[in-house]
């Protein structure tokens, strides 16, 4: 346990503010997705078939592929989309897009691929017959997706969204390629300064393991809390 000490000696610190890291990326991340699932589930519920086409690229494509190729699309992609633009604008050097936007992004672009089959499984869960009493009582679609859709949504999906938080909790251990130093890659520095891989990569577990805990049984909590109605 000397290796987890704070200070000079240790790396307690280190994975402190590492797993800090995680954390935040993990809520930027989900945030990120919310976003995105507002814009793309409405399109997965339209009439209209170019919409609903756009919808469905979008989820299939993003969850079809590995979320380590999405991260390095992005990471790299990104930068020569925009070295590519300032080129136009005449700026040749080489622009390196912030490790934390790049992983946030990249995560919460897949956080919203299964965000947007859970509100939209949610949504379409709703019995039809209350949007059929909505209308008649001449309530305006906003009205009816804040008053009507959006609490019977949020009661459905809660439970399923805790199992779009872990996969997006637990990805963020891909965003080490950036350089991003969140737990999984200060476990790397730490087992090879120390060479204790084992124990580093084991604590990383733990680590884990202990913020997946404690997350479930807030979101337990407030899933209880909510179908309470207070």
């Amino acid at each position: 346990m000397e290796l987890l000490v704070f200070g000079k000696t240790g790396w307690g610190d280190e994975l402190f503010y590492a797993t800090l890291m995680t954390i935040a990326v993990s809520i930027t991340a989900m945030l990120v997705g919310f976003f995105f699932a507002l814009i793309f589930t409405p399109l997965k519920l339209s009439k209209y078939k170019t919409l609903n086409l756009v919808g469905n690229f979008y989820t299939t494509v993003i969850r079809g592929v590995p979320e380590l190729l999405v991260i390095y699309l992005f990471f790299f992609g990104g930068s020569g989309a925009i070295m590519y633009v300032a080129s136009i604008f005449g700026y040749y050097e080489y622009i390196e897009i912030n490790a934390f936007i790049t992983g946030s992004m990249a995560i919460g672009i897949i956080s919203g691929a299964y965000s947007t089959e859970v509100f939209r499984g949610a949504i379409q869960s709703i019995d039809k017959g209350q949007f059929e009493a909505a209308k008649v009582l001449g309530i305006n679609k906003f009205g009816q997706f804040y008053k009507i859709i959006l609490p019977q949504m949020l009661r459905l999906a809660i439970p399923n969204l805790s199992n779009v938080w872990q996969i997006t909790l637990k990805d963020t251990s891909l965003i080490s390629v950036t350089g991003l130093v969140e737990i999984m890659r200060q476990s790397y520095i730490a087992a090879g300064s120390t060479r204790d891989p084992l124990f580093f990569y084991s604590f990383a577990a733990v680590l884990y393991l202990l913020l997946t805990y404690v997350s479930m049984k807030l979101i337990n909590k407030l899933e209880v809390r909510y179908s309470r109605g207070y």
